[in-house]
């Protein structure tokens, strides 16, 4: 069985850049190449076309961003409910994003998040039918590493709680009631 490796987004810069106060800031999905995308699978097949995605959300315009996470959305927790091999390994940069000023669809981002914590449509599904749990690529297995990859960043909860945007803030309370925080 084929699982997607939960590699944690790196903060390490390659370039010197700095803030205005001089502090060295991270770069954004540092970690994309890190995970074998072209080894997994999301709802329409390869996952190769996920970094692509990531990266219109950090660094396209609102539409493109918004785009985007709706194409994420559909590859990684297809009709809000159905999450794929890809789902785990994605997570992290979600976080991530969702914790960058500049990225114009965070409360999106929060709520796909959410989503995916919620998530239990193939274990509800192997409940009925266990035979699932025998096939060689397991979806409960993807489920449910999805979810633990949501509950591992949850400690980011209070600070987007506290954004000035209602709508970061709203969405960030749904998901830290989902997580039971």
């Amino acid at each position: 069985m084929r699982t997607a490796p939960t590699h944690a987004p790196s903060t390490e810069r390659t370039d010197h850049a700095t803030s205005q106060k001089g502090v060295a800031r991270p770069t954004p999905l540092m970690s994309l190449g890190q995970v074998p995308w072209r080894e997994i699978r999301d709802s329409t097949g390869c996952a190769a076309a996920i970094p692509l995605l990531l990266n219109g959300v950090a660094w396209g315009d609102a539409a493109t961003a918004r785009a985007a996470v709706g194409d994420l959305r559909k590859r990684i927790c297809q009709y809000g409910f159905v999450v794929e091999q890809a789902t785990a390994a994605t997570v992290p940069f979600l976080w991530e994003l969702a914790q960058l000023p500049h990225v114009t669809c965070r409360a999106e981002i929060i709520q796909l998040l959410k989503s995916i914590a919620d998530a239990r449509q193939w274990e509800s599904t192997a409940a009925v039918y266990p035979k699932l749990l025998n096939h060689r690529e397991n979806p409960v297995v993807w489920e449910r590493a999805a979810r633990k990859a949501v509950h591992a960043r949850r400690g980011v909860l209070r600070g987007l709680m506290d954004d000035e945007d209602t709508a970061i803030a709203q969405a960030t309370t749904e998901l830290a009631r989902t997580l039971g925080e």
